[in-house]
């Protein structure tokens, strides 16, 4: 799920991204060795911008503020970036 989370995260800065292997999760106990999901940015000239954007997005994660919607008013927890309510961004 955190790599959807962040490739969602990406994409609302128009960063292109691709999850190589999100479904391996699936066959856990069946593989040799546990895979996880990698998230690949797709444009090299990207690629330092989304790296930026991926530690601003766990070092803002771990400090969530509630946060009021400037469009509906909805009162959203911190971790959310997007108004559960409207869809407006924070």
């Amino acid at each position: 799920m955190e790599a959807q989370l962040l490739k969602d995260y990406l994409a609302s800065h128009h960063i292109q991204t691709v999850i190589q292997g999100e479904y391996l999760s699936g066959a856990a106990g069946e593989l040799p060795a546990l895979q996880f999901p990698v998230l690949w940015v797709l444009e090299d000239e990207d690629l330092e911008r989304g790296k930026e954007l991926i530690g601003y997005f766990f070092q803002n994660d771990k400090a969530a503020i509630p946060w009021v919607c400037p469009a509906c008013g909805e009162h959203n927890e911190g971790q959310f970036h997007i108004c559960w309510n409207c869809a407006k961004m924070k």
